[in-house]
């Protein structure tokens, strides 16, 4: 995989992260809506119009029957979101799986959180990849460098001290009350010179231009989020609030960059890497198991957001992506 490159100070486009050469890469500039014909925009958009060489491996019953709480559901449906919202990751790192400039001959590697994703040990056949999660989600098919584990990442980690060259951790927002904690654990379990990299997404919607500025469904999304963060004790404002450098920090980790992405809610942006990556819906959660809505109300919700997302064209909206990577200090 390549590694982010340094640029200059010129604005960056779109949905990149501004490469100023400073240790905190700056949010990017506002999104450019796209002036399509009707026909290209209805084409990729028609996501929104409706509302509805590997080796085998396989989860010992022990495994599958572990028990497990988190604010979103584990099921099939919930295993396909991950794939999208990974995908949707992806293109908005131009195909990178991230940013942190590890040795490309790294050993040992854990995924903190990784779904069903297993193209890191796609990319790097050498390395011994570990992919925890709280659910048993992942494929049975894997690469023969891949193993699974599941593992609630709030508590006391099991790996020894200095046992990995590289910890990913990504979209635990929601789920984290101590991320100083956290990361100290990634600390302890990384190799002096050992690299640690967080990416979170804030499902908050955002506008530049103005256009969110009446539309009561994303004010109310947003609410949810808000309440529902604060009510389980693991705030969804890790972003807003920059835990992620902090924490970091706080754990001891040095050379510690940022990069903050833009990711637009349907194919309306000019950026046409961007305009492909909005396709992919993002879901919600919890309404109704943490916020206490009825069904109904969830279900009369939902229309409303769904007819708000649809209408991209006039109303440009995009969430906030945010990595922060450091490394643990040579001995």
């Amino acid at each position: 995989m390549s590694n982010t490159k340094k640029t200059g100070s010129a604005s960056p486009p779109a949905g990149s992260p501004a490469a100023t050469g400073s240790a905190d890469h700056a949010v990017p500039g506002q999104l450019v809506a796209a002036e399509a014909p009707d026909d290209h925009v209805d084409d990729v958009g028609s996501a929104y119009k409706s509302d509805n060489g590997s080796t085998t491996a396989s989860l010992s019953s022990s495994i599958l029957e572990y028990d497990s709480t988190y604010f979103t559901p584990n099921d099939d449906r919930q295993s396909e979101n991950v794939d999208i919202t990974h995908h949707y990751m992806t293109l908005l790192l131009g195909g990178k799986l991230y940013l942190a400039p590890i040795n490309k001959e790294v050993q040992k590697v854990v995924d903190i959180g990784t779904g069903n994703s297993s193209d890191f040990a796609d990319e790097h056949p050498g390395a011994k990849v570990i992919g925890t999660d709280l659910s048993p989600i992942q494929p049975l098919w894997i690469p023969p460098n891949l193993k699974f584990e599941i593992d609630d990442a709030t508590k006391s980690w099991t790996w020894p001290d200095n046992t990995f060259d590289f910890v990913h951790i990504r979209f635990l927002a929601g789920g984290i009350r101590d991320w100083t904690a956290l990361f100290k654990e990634a600390y302890r379990v990384l190799k002096p010179g050992g690299w640690l990299q967080s990416g979170e997404f804030d499902p908050r919607f955002l506008s530049d231009d103005g256009t969110m500025d009446d539309q009561e469904a994303a004010k109310r999304w947003n609410e949810v989020f808000t309440e529902g963060g604060n009510k389980i004790g693991s705030p969804f404002n890790v972003i807003t609030d920059n835990l992620q450098e902090k924490a970091i920090k706080e754990a001891g980790f040095g050379a510690v960059e940022a990069a903050t992405y833009k990711a637009p809610v349907g194919p309306w942006t000019a950026d046409k890497k961007l305009a492909e990556a909005g396709q992919y819906g993002y879901t919600l959660f919890f309404c109704t198991q943490i916020l206490g809505w009825s069904k109904e109300e969830h279900q009369v919700f939902l229309t409303t957001v769904r007819k708000m997302i649809r209408n991209y064209r006039k109303i440009h909206l995009y969430f906030q992506a945010r990595y922060v990577w450091g490394q643990k200090p040579e001995a």
